[in-house]
């Protein structure tokens, strides 16, 4: 298997600058790449620059600059082949007839990934072997302690350095990662996501559903009033209260992300070693988030299209985290050797689970009445049990798994 590794880098103050540096000359390389790319378009020949073109300029640009000299090679065409990949996605959109996205130039504050494309050229994971603290070694940067919580399996192809706020990380993508297939427990469960629980699953369990913006929504709209006041001066003018303003508004969105994948791991984690086989919906969530369409009225004016309350929620789902704990799910359901199952969510909280007569009238709210049979039930959990037989799972009567 493949896997990646993210660790908490300690860096010194020095080595903190020289990080900062690292990423602020790859952004410049970054933009001079993509500038000259829109040059070389709109010029009258309509000349295309490839990556083979603007890698083999890298010598030259090293030998001019000083500032570009100092890093990897090898990171700065892993660089040159990011802005590649974000051109032919552009080109592949405009082929297919999609919005196509121009890729755009990136600021030094949005620029926060520097990858090295092998262990061993430009870095060196656990750079001081004999040192009970791991290191690794960053060229231009020396030797940065790593908090290692876990140990490293496979073989480490690929380093990259990522600043997220005031922290920074290196991930380690590895190879050959052995499985740890868990013990078979016998059961298989469908599971149905939703916003008023996190997840139900078809032997009546809820899952609560933590709500963390929620939770943090005072806070944060009282740090955003104060960016928004600081942010009103001139870009030139702005100051150190403003910088430790951004900071803060970034500082909360950042610790309401860490609650919310610790809790999608969590609670990943626990269905994978309690279940064999696990059905869940699936969802495309950038579909269900996505604005109403207006309703031109003919007279100049709008209908109501409800677009408020779709607002509230597409914010609610958001919250939730359904996508990132879905390919969380994934992940480890392949490390541990389970089978993921996922399925076609249409009418699953509609359709009764004993006579299945699917109505839009069975559901009301949170509870569930066929109008054919009576069966009742919570709605949830007559999602998930039709989750689970439309993925072909045999149900057996147990107790709850808490």
């Amino acid at each position: 298997m493949r896997r990646s590794f993210k660790f908490l880098l300690r860096p010194t103050a020095k080595q903190t600058q020289a990080l900062s540096a690292m990423l602020r000359d790859h952004c410049a390389l970054y933009n001079a790449a993509l500038q000259e790319r829109r040059d070389a378009y709109r010029h009258v020949s309509r000349t295309t620059v490839r990556y083979g073109d603007q890698s083999a300029q890298l010598k030259d640009i090293r030998g001019f600059d000083p500032d570009q000299a100092r890093w990897s090679f090898s990171s700065q065409q892993a660089t040159l082949r990011w802005l590649d990949r974000a051109m032919r996605a552009f080109f592949r959109r405009v082929r297919a007839g999609r919005t196509p996205g121009h890729p755009r130039f990136r600021s030094a504050a949005r620029f926060d990934t520097v990858e090295f494309p092998r262990d061993g050229d430009g870095c060196r994971w656990d750079s001081t072997p004999h040192d009970p603290v791991t290191c690794v070694r960053l060229q231009g940067v020396g030797h940065v302690r790593v908090h290692r919580h876990r140990p490293v399996r496979g073989r480490v192809k690929t380093v990259s350095v990522k600043r997220e706020g005031n922290r920074w990380f290196v991930v380690l993508s590895c190879d050959d990662v052995p499985s740890a297939p868990l013990p078979p427990t016998d059961r298989q469960v469908g599971v149905d996501v939703g916003v008023t629980h996190f997840l139900t699953t078809s032997d009546g369990v809820h899952v609560a559903n933590p709500r963390y913006l929620r939770a943090t929504a005072d806070r944060l709209a009282d740090a955003q009033r104060t960016l928004a006041r600081f942010g009103r001066v001139h870009r030139d003018r702005r100051s150190r209260r403003h910088r430790a303003a951004v900071a803060k508004v970034a500082a909360l969105h950042g610790k309401v992300r860490r609650q919310r994948l610790d809790h999608a791991h969590k609670t990943a984690l626990h269905l994978v070693r309690t279940a064999d086989v696990i059905a869940h919906e699936a969802l495309t969530v950038a579909n269900m988030v996505r604005r109403p369409s207006p309703r031109p009225a003919g007279d100049g004016s709008f209908e109501p299209n409800r677009a408020a309350a779709k607002a509230g929620l597409n914010k609610a789902i958001l919250d939730t985290g359904w996508r990132m704990f879905l390919g969380i799910l994934a992940h480890k359901a392949a490390c541990a050797g389970r089978e993921l199952i996922p399925v076609n969510p249409a009418d699953t909280s509609r359709t009764c689970p004993e006579c299945r007569h699917t109505a839009k009238a069975n559901r009301h709210g949170e509870d569930f009445r066929c109008v054919s049979c009576g069966h009742t039930g919570h709605a949830d959990v007559v999602g998930a049990r039709n989750i689970a037989h439309r993925a072909g799972l045999v149900l057996r009567d147990t107790t709850p798994v808490a």
